[in-house]
């Protein structure tokens, strides 16, 4: 249970860690914040205790001819460059008035590979190492950006953890292949993956210029929900990623991909190509580029094992053992199947006879069995099965993120597809329209999350605030920590007949030819 003596002995824990980092004195420091990074020099701005710096450049404008190619060297700019304010999200489709599929809503540009720093005040001239974590947003892959009101990384910044959120190529842009481009690449040169490309460069850039920020680029934990969860898991499966960061958490990542080959993608896109008026398979390289960019703000297929940069799916690393050997902290929502409607699969006619039968009691309609089926075939059971796999070598811990506001209770079956990003961030109070309708037990979550999130990115354990226990994740005692409406707690054995058999059901894929 998370309760009042819980939030003193965390708030106790807090002004500790500040005054250990040396924060409480460097917030009143002069104003604003400058570092001097790969291009040149950014000048920030100080928002209580941070110091916080938006749409530093990480790669070249990948436009005209750098268009489906790798992140170049970022182009250096004169004198300083103003980074207090937000920069424009890479391509995607933004609702008129409200936010998209990864929780934007702004303006959009081919011109966009930045990210943002969000750092503890002073650390840089004080010498000090503080702990990185790198953010990378969700949205399928299609949606998302750097800056997002649930993302505001400043009660990280208290805490002594600097937040590296990130922008990357999207859609069209940053997953497609065709015949053309394959021709036009070097061998060695990785296709399809260009949105994973960016990622990589934001952790290169990382490596070279966190210090700069008062981090320490030896201690990067990378952390993602949605797609940014599997995009951080097939990063734990590349090794062109291995060396740039030290722990990972993955929330509602999934984990369970099925391999999609070079030759599907570049047949979806010369599909792509066909419907834009291009002589499909038969496009040039130059064709393509001239296309306008509004015209590719959709899918193309998305990842494929290109056989350079990535040559497995994570399904397949983990099962092989070939995944980078990194704590990891992993774990799903109550309710993901909030999403089920997008993925097309309400109908539950293509389950096996024996998992209908495992649901039954707590299913007995078919709504009720397409819900509680989606939340554990597409991110519990995965959740589990990775962490079981991953605690052979450094340690796992599995999570399960049940906690509904009261206000919602009678109205949500349970806790929705990314909504405890707010509650890891501890930004509430920044989520528009949210403060006045916050709880203290909301209050409470957020803390106890928080706490964790911050203890694994400092130490490499969620060495959560209040003597709160979070034990590794071991297949035998098979416990996870659930964050619910009654509080924090260790569950043993969580859905385990449930999750057994969407094991079962996925064996196939499992078994990871």
């Amino acid at each position: 249970m998370v309760g009042r003596a819980y939030i003193r002995s965390w708030a106790g824990a807090v002004a500790a860690a500040v005054a250990i980092s040396g924060a409480a004195t460097a917030w009143a420091e002069a104003s604003p914040p400058r570092a001097k990074v790969d291009g040149g020099v950014v000048v920030g701005k100080a928002q209580g205790p941070a110091a916080v710096f938006r749409s530093i450049p990480y790669a070249a404008p990948p436009i005209g001819p750098r268009r489906w190619k790798p992140p170049a060297p970022v182009i250096a700019w004169n004198g300083q460059r103003v980074a207090d304010t937000p920069g424009p999200a890479c391509m995607q489709t933004v609702p008129e008035g409200r936010p998209n599929g990864g929780g934007y809503m702004g303006p959009v540009s081919e011109d966009c590979l930045t990210l943002d720093v969000t750092a503890p005040v002073g650390l840089a001239s004080a010498g000090h190492k503080a702990p990185v974590m790198v953010w990378i947003p969700g949205g399928g892959n299609l949606f998302g950006a750097a800056n997002v009101p649930s993302y505001d990384a400043v009660n990280f910044a208290r805490d002594g953890v600097i937040v590296v959120t990130m922008n990357y190529r999207l859609g069209a842009l940053g997953f497609f292949a065709h015949p053309a481009l394959t021709a036009e690449a070097p061998k060695d040169q990785g296709l399809v993956n260009y949105g994973l490309m960016d990622q990589i460069a934001v952790l290169k850039w990382v490596k070279r210029n966190i210090a700069a920020f008062g981090g320490d680029p030896g201690n990067v934990t990378l952390f993602g929900e949605s797609a940014g969860g599997q995009d951080t898991l097939t990063l734990l499966s590349t090794p062109a990623s291995h060396g740039l960061f030290q722990k990972a958490i993955v929330e509602s990542g999934g984990g369970w991909e099925p391999p999609a080959d070079l030759a599907t993608r570049e047949a979806q896109g010369a599909d792509l190509a066909t419907r834009l008026g291009l002589p499909g398979a038969k496009a040039t390289p130059a064709q393509l580029r001239a296309l306008p960019a509004d015209k590719l703000m959709v899918s193309a297929g998305g990842m494929a094992e290109d056989g350079r940069l990535l040559t497995e799916t994570p399904t397949q690393a983990f099962a092989r053992g070939h995944a980078l050997d990194v704590p990891l902290i992993i774990g799903s929502n109550s309710n993901e199947a909030s999403l089920l409607g997008s993925f097309g699969l309400a109908a539950t006619g293509d389950l096996p006879p024996d998992l209908k039968q495992v649901y039954a009691a707590e299913a007995p309609t078919d709504a009720e069995l397409a819900r509680v089926n989606f939340n554990d075939r597409f991110m519990g059971a995965p959740a589990r099965w990775i962490a079981a796999r991953a605690s052979g070598g450094a340690p796992a811990w599995l999570y399960y993120f049940s906690y509904v506001p009261e206000r919602q209770r009678q109205t949500r079956p349970g806790t929705n597809h990314a909504s405890e990003i707010p509650f890891v961030f501890d930004s509430l109070d920044a989520v528009p329209g949210r403060t006045p309708q916050i709880t203290p037990s909301e209050r409470a979550i957020a803390s106890a999350a928080h706490a964790c999130w911050v203890g694994f990115a400092k130490t490499g354990a969620p060495a959560c605030a209040g003597g709160l226990a979070w034990p590794a994740y071991d297949p035998a005692t098979d416990q996870l920590m659930e964050f619910g409406n009654d509080g924090a707690a260790i569950r043993s054995h969580f859905r385990k007949p449930q999750l057994d058999a969407q094991e079962k059901a996925a064996a196939a894929l499992l078994g990871a030819p």
